[in-house]
């Protein structure tokens, strides 16, 4: 079972290296948003930074796959509530249908939280998920 991130993460989550606190050039070449990130210092996995709390990460550290699981998992989610009426109250009880499905506490369920093996069942959740049905089954119909 998936726990909350650290936040501030010191070994990675991926091979258990040491993370440093670096400007984010380190990775992209440049500096881009708030110029941060935790990098870790074994495999190269890292996680972007907030903006008004720059030493506060976005989520877990990922490697090319899990962002890669990211992007997918984001296509799929984000085209049930971007661009709709109440998209901002939709996205949110998109999220806390994700978690059900997931089985996830509601304030988990981020993808920059997930696991590899967590992205993939989620992924595999969207995938089939037929939006309709959702906002009924939320709407209590």
């Amino acid at each position: 079972m998936m726990s909350a991130p650290d936040l501030h993460p010191t070994k990675c989550n991926i091979c258990g290296s040491d993370v440093v606190y670096a400007s984010n050039a380190e990775v992209y070449g440049r500096e881009y948003g708030n110029g941060k990130c935790y990098l870790c210092t074994g495999c190269g996995a890292y996680v972007g930074t907030h903006w008004p709390r720059p030493r506060e990460a976005l989520g877990i550290l990922a490697n090319a796959q899990m962002r890669k699981g990211k992007m997918a998992c984001h296509e799929l989610f984000d085209a049930m509530w971007r661009g709709k009426n109440h998209a901002r109250s939709k996205r949110t009880r998109l999220y806390l249908w994700l978690s059900i499905q997931l089985g996830i506490p509601f304030e988990e369920c981020h993808f920059g939280y997930f696991d590899l093996p967590t992205l993939r069942r989620a992924y595999a959740i969207l995938r089939v998920a037929e939006p309709e049905k959702i906002w009924k089954e939320l709407n209590g119909e």
